[in-house]
């Protein structure tokens, strides 16, 4: 732009131009601070940075520090965003998508809390020391909110490990009447049997939900908030590293998997349902499918839309629901499960596992990928089993079955099945009734529906499977080695 025939002309156009760049500098977007591994063997002091996105400005924020913004809506929800301890000084790499995903369901303001350095250190308990402080400074810009026009009710903190108690510290500086607080695996180390004045608590908001994914690890095993969400038990996440040789990633995918799971919750591509139990062993022996205590609501669903039953979890005398479900091991994470009981006739007691396909009538499969337990096996004594598929299939036409004893040498028992009921907690009108003759000990037998449709139409199985018992039980053939 300064290029002309002249040289004096262009010297004086180009000072001209450069002028008026100086008038109008470029907009530059504040960012999360970036650190490395040199910075946490050091160790980093404490500045916390709060970075302000909304729908007017939803890819580049604006830095706070007051009240004074342009972007900022008291009036509106506020939702901050608090991470936890940083080993490698990184930026979190969920934080782009959760602010996001956050704008894309409501109109709200969204702070990202950004205490990496404070956070970035080798020592996680020089980290967990500075919790307090950034509560404190937290406090600050909220009381100043309030003065504004701000209220608690609409205050929701989403806090990650260590981020999860600073939003109950904050919490507890208002005397619990902060409107939510999320815990995504709350950070165990140093806040195990601590006093709640410590750690989050159930009281530090008006509700507080709480996804456990490390329990032995780096996130805290009991129940912090008025719901607390256990997937896959709240240990050993499917997908992620088994062994310490895969590095980094062993201590921390499990820690994390909270956080994708809140994430794939705020895409709705499927709702995650969830049941309560009082221990993962008694879900998976399918003895936790109800979801009476909540009617006239469904069993909750998994993350963001969990406060949806706020209102029955808080009037409870006893406020904790520890809640149980299984993941598939990628996003968006959804297990479709069905209760499966089985009555079968062998003489002799059986003892092995089921693993199952189920097919529609376009050829479509669904393969079982949480198999239940080996289970014991008595001859007329109905099992109830819990099987997660990977897909939802709504008609379907065949079912393979697996029986295996787990024995490698040994002869291949067959597990006689008189019957077997399979009861969508999904769709609960899918139900479907099967009466196979055997599975072989390693064999993949297939039980085809077709083959009982001469007195049971495949349209009338539902109306059936409520009729699956009482039975009337024939006898075992003599001499059989069944």
């Amino acid at each position: 732009m300064c290029q002309t025939t002249g040289a004096a002309s262009r010297d004086k156009n180009c000072f001209l131009f450069s002028l008026w760049l100086s008038h109008y500098p470029q907009e530059t977007c504040p960012a999360f601070t970036a650190l490395g591994f040199g910075n946490a063997l050091i160790g980093t002091d404490l500045k916390v940075k709060l970075l302000l996105y909304t729908r007017q400005n939803p890819t580049c924020a604006e830095e706070l520090h007051s009240t004074a913004s342009k972007y900022l809506n008291v009036t509106k929800k506020t939702t901050f965003i608090v991470h936890g301890y940083r080993f490698t000084g990184s930026a979190p790499v969920w934080i782009p998508d959760l602010v996001h995903l956050l704008l894309s369901v409501e109109d709200m303001n969204v702070i990202v809390v950004d205490w990496n350095q404070g956070a970035t250190t080798l020592i996680y308990n020089y980290a967990a020391r500075k919790c307090k402080r950034v509560a404190e400074i937290l406090k600050k810009l909220i009381d100043e909110m309030l003065i504004h026009g701000a209220s608690l009710d609409s205050m929701h903190m989403i806090g990650v490990s260590l981020g999860a108690h600073i939003s109950g510290f904050v919490g507890q500086m208002f005397d619990g009447t902060l409107g939510r607080i999320t815990g995504l695996d709350p950070a165990g180390p140093l806040y195990r049997g601590t006093a709640p004045s410590e750690r989050l608590d159930p009281t530090d908001a008006q509700f507080v939900d709480v996804i456990h994914s490390d329990t032995d690890g780096l996130g805290y095993g009991e129940a912090l908030g008025h719901i607390d969400f256990y997937p896959n038990g709240g240990t050993d996440q499917p997908g992620c590293p088994l062994t310490i040789f895969s590095g980094l990633q062993y201590f921390k995918c499990d820690h994390q998997r909270s956080v994708f799971l809140f994430l794939s919750s705020l895409t709705q591509s499927c709702n995650i349902t969830t049941y309560p139990c009082n221990s993962y062993r008694n879900y998976r022996n399918g003895k936790c499918t109800s979801c009476e205590p909540f009617w006239p609501m469904p069993c909750p669903i998994l993350g963001y839309y969990a406060y949806e039953w706020k209102s029955y979890l808080t009037q409870q005398s006893h406020p904790v629901t520890s809640m149980f479900f299984d993941t598939a091991d990628k996003g968006p994470f959804c297990i479709y499960h069905y209760l499966v009981d089985i009555i079968t006739w062998n003489k002799d007691t059986r003892r092995g596992t089921f693993s199952i396909v189920l097919a529609d009538e376009d050829g479509r499969k669904a393969e079982s990928k949480v198999n239940p337990e080996a289970a014991t096996f008595q001859k007329y004594k109905q099992i109830t089993l819990l099987i997660g598929f990977d897909q939802d299939l709504e008609n379907v036409e065949r079912i393979s079955l697996t029986f295996s004893t787990g024995s490698v040498i040994g002869p291949k028992f067959k597990l006689r099945i008189l019957q077997m009921r399979f009861h969508s907690l999904t769709n609960p009108e899918s139900c479907w009734l099967l009466c196979p003759n055997a599975l072989a000990g390693t064999h993949n037998i297939r039980g085809y529906l077709s083959n009982i449709a001469d007195e049971i139409s495949i349209t009338s199985l539902a109306s059936v499977c409520s009729a699956l018992l009482p039975l009337s039980f024939p006898p075992l053939e003599s001499g059989s080695s069944a």
